[in-house]
């Protein structure tokens, strides 16, 4: 089985959004960065933050990442089974920029109803919407706390 790993990245911009990657190939389809498990590498987390800083020059001292926040999917890919690791990630360097590899043509910061209908897979529409709950529920965690 392929195992891919990433980070749904978002910022607190006025309101929240998601930055999704569209692909140079196939059918040009919107996600968040994630890549496969290098041989060797045995920290899905460590997959995460390398395909994140490939695909979209974020760093880690770009992101916090929120681990208990985590979903994994499960689906075919030329009737293979793919399994694949988001973790929620907020951008927290305002002034970091995205810097797209060759793997991907475009980029766009989306709230959550736009982000959805432009993923084109289901799973992923609902893994946008667990994280905005999860996002949601840290941030009136941190005003109870103050």
């Amino acid at each position: 089985m392929k195992v891919a790993a990433g980070f749904v990245i978002f910022r607190v911009v006025n309101n929240i959004e998601y930055l999704l990657l569209q692909t140079s190939n196939g059918i040009h389809h919107w996600t968040p960065p994630k890549g496969h498990v290098d041989p060797g590498e045995t920290d899905i987390m460590v997959t995460a933050f390398r395909e994140t800083l490939e695909e979209s020059g974020l760093t880690k001292d770009d992101l916090k990442v929120y681990e208990d926040c985590k979903t994994t999917l499960h689906y075919k890919v030329n009737n293979k089974p793919k399994e694949v690791h988001y973790f929620l990630a907020e951008l927290v360097n305002p002034k970091a920029k995205v810097i797209l590899s060759d793997e991907h043509q475009d980029f766009k910061w989306l709230g959550l109803s736009e982000a959805c209908e432009i993923v084109a897979f289901e799973e992923l529409q609902n893994t946008l919407k667990e994280c905005e709950k999860c996002i949601i529920n840290k941030k009136s965690e941190s005003k109870n706390l103050k």
